[in-house]
């Protein structure tokens, strides 16, 4: 995977005609948890792409992203001269590009379910978003525990135990890693940041998820980053 620093001065029109593969237009990776989504699968299942980061926060931001996608926010998702946006998208399209990568599971029953909590991810948990937001560089145990994010976790550690008690055989949420463990794995990174107490098996799971290469590769990337993001940093629970 190559990594390109910003955008290239040329035109995306141009960037397109030089790479007629997959780019992909992510934010900082220490607090873009939508971005962390679609760049875990692609990685988890060896899908070559092409990595853009826009910093974020900076008076340039937004107009860098616009070079990509009206929409105003990240991941974007390059291919040829298509444009597709919103994580969730970006997984579907992905998925049909590579279908005998088997990103979903093969089971229909599993792969029902399994587009059930991702979706629910997708547009869910709005407390646990608002008040304990995504910095994997931080330790903030305890903080952000409000009865809506309370409430969340609860929700949450719900998921993963139907999952991994059904399909999951104690290995990932449906045995093989899987889209809805990419979608899940910036909630794992938020657990450990706040300090959230699991039940073993729970516990065990994030290890497994932290653990993974193409997880573990985003949060090293992630502790290596230096680029502020004061915006972001104030949405962090004080004490």
């Amino acid at each position: 995977m190559q990594t390109i620093e910003r955008d290239p001065i040329l035109a995306r029109t141009l960037d397109a005609t030089r790479n007629p593969g997959l780019t992909l237009i992510i934010g900082n990776k220490n607090v873009s948890s939508w971005s962390m989504r679609p760049w875990v699968a692609a990685v988890a299942f060896g899908i070559p792409f092409t990595e853009v980061k826009v910093l974020l926060d900076q008076p340039d931001t937004a107009n860098q992203i616009a070079r990509y996608s009206h929409a105003g926010r990240v991941p974007v998702l390059m291919s040829g001269d298509m444009t597709v946006w919103d994580s969730l998208a970006i997984i579907e399209y992905l998925a049909e590009q590579f279908p005998d990568k088997h990103m979903w599971p093969q089971d229909v029953a599993a792969r029902a379910l399994a587009r059930s909590i991702v979706a629910e991810m997708h547009s869910g948990f709005g407390e646990l978003r608002t008040h304990m937001s995504m910095n994997i560089q931080a330790r903030l145990p305890g903080r952000g525990r409000t009865p809506g994010a309370q409430a969340d976790i609860g929700r949450i550690c719900e998921i993963w135990e139907d999952c991994l008690s059904r399909f999951g055989h104690h290995q990932y949420l449906f045995g093989e890693f899987s889209i809805a463990d990419a979608f899940y794995a910036p909630v794992v990174c938020r657990f450990k940041t706040y300090g959230v107490a699991l039940a073993p098996a729970l516990q065990a799971y994030c290890d497994r998820v932290l653990a993974h290469p193409a997880v573990a590769r985003w949060v090293k990337d992630a502790m290596a980053e230096t680029d502020p993001t004061p915006l972001h940093d104030a949405d962090l629970p004080g004490e």
